[in-house]
C-alpha cells in the first residue's frame, strides 16, 4: 500500500446529515422521501442505490409478505424466549431471533441464489448445468437449498404463488428459468418430486429484481424482524415462555451418565 493510498480518507454512498435535513443516496429525506415512496422502495433504495420499478416494487414486497411470518419457529422461539427473560430488551430479543436467519432456515435463499448463479453463468444449456448440481447434491446426501419441505407436499404454495406474481408483472427472466431447470433436473435425478421451496423461488424472483446474491438473505432478515416483533406484542399480552420452558423440561428426558475417571496421565511417585 502507498502512502497516498493509506492515507485516502474511508467514504460511505449512503448517507449524511445537516442541521436543516438528512440525505441518503443524494436524496433529501424530508423533501423527496418522507410521504413519496413506500418502506418497500426505500429498503430498495436503500441498498442498492436505485429506486425499483413498479414491477420490481410489487415483487419484492410480495417476497417480504412471505418471509414475515410463518409460526412457532425456531426464531420466533427464541424471541420470545429472550423476551421472557429481558422484558426490556426488545432489541436483544429480536437479534436472538434474527440470529436464527440461517443456512437451515429462513434464510436459504443466498444458497440457492450461489447455484442459480451457476447455472445462469455456465456456458452450457441450464437444463445439462441443472443436471449436474442436482447429481452432485443426491451423491454426497447433502441438503439441496431451496428445495423440499416437510410440511408444504407435493408443492410449496408461496413458492407457486410467487412465481405467478413475478410473471404477472413481467419479470420471471433468467433466475426463474435456471430455478424451474433445476426442479426439473432434482425430480429426474432423484426418482421423486421435491418441491421448490419458498426461498427456493424467492432466491430467483429477487436475484431477476437485481439484487446481488451475496445479499439475499438480508431481504429475510429485514421480512422477519417484523415478525418477531409481532410475537413480542403477543407475548406482552398472552405469554408463551413458561409454556415453553414446561414443553422442553417435559419433552427432553434427563439421562445419567456415568462419572468418567480422571486421566491417568500425571506424574507417577
Amino acid at each position: 500500500m502507498t502512502m497516498s493510498e493509506s492515507s485516502k480518507p474511508a467514504t460511505t454512498s449512503i448517507a449524511f446529515s445537516t442541521a436543516e435535513d438528512v440525505f441518503i443516496r443524494d436524496r433529501s429525506l424530508c423533501k423527496e422521501l418522507i410521504g413519496q415512496v413506500t418502506f418497500t422502495e426505500m429498503l430498495f433504495f436503500g441498498i442498492l442505490g436505485r429506486m425499483p420499478s413498479p414491477a420490481e416494487r410489487q415483487v419484492v414486497d410480495a417476497c417480504l409478505v412471505t418471509l414475515m411470518e410463518h409460526g412457532l419457529t425456531p426464531s420466533a422461539l427464541t424471541t420470545r424466549l429472550i423476551y421472557g427473560s429481558a422484558p426490556e430488551s426488545m432489541g436483544a430479543a429480536v437479534g436472538a431471533g434474527l440470529a436464527g436467519v440461517g443456512s437451515l432456515f429462513v434464510g436459504t435463499m443466498d444458497g440457492c441464489g450461489a447455484l442459480l448463479r451457476r447455472i445462469v453463468e455456465a456456458s452450457a444449456p441450464y437444463a445439462e448445468t441443472s443436471d449436474q448440481i442436482a447429481r452432485e447434491f443426491r451423491e454426497s446426501k447433502r441438503a439441496l437449498p431451496g428445495f423440499g419441505h416437510p410440511q408444504h407436499k407435493p408443492d410449496d404454495p408461496r413458492a407457486i404463488r410467487l412465481i405467478e406474481v413475478c410473471r404477472e408483472q413481467g419479470l420471471a427472466g433468467a433466475h426463474v428459468d435456471a430455478v424451474l431447470a433445476l426442479s426439473s433436473a432434482v425430480d429426474r435425478v432423484f426418482g421423486k418430486h421435491i418441491t421448490i421451496n419458498v426461498t427456493g423461488a424467492i432466491a430467483a424472483l429477487l436475484a431477476d429484481c437485481g439484487v446481488p446474491y451475496e445479499i439475499l438473505r438480508g431481504f429475510a432478515v429485514i421480512a422477519r424482524a417484523a415478525g418477531l416483533v409481532a410475537h413480542i406484542h403477543e407475548e406482552q399480552h398472552s405469554p408463551t415462555m413458561r409454556a415453553i420452558w414446561q414443553a422442553a423440561e417435559m419433552g427432553v428426558c434427563y439421562e445419567s451418565k456415568p462419572s468418567v475417571p480422571p486421566s491417568d496421565s500425571g506424574s507417577r511417585r
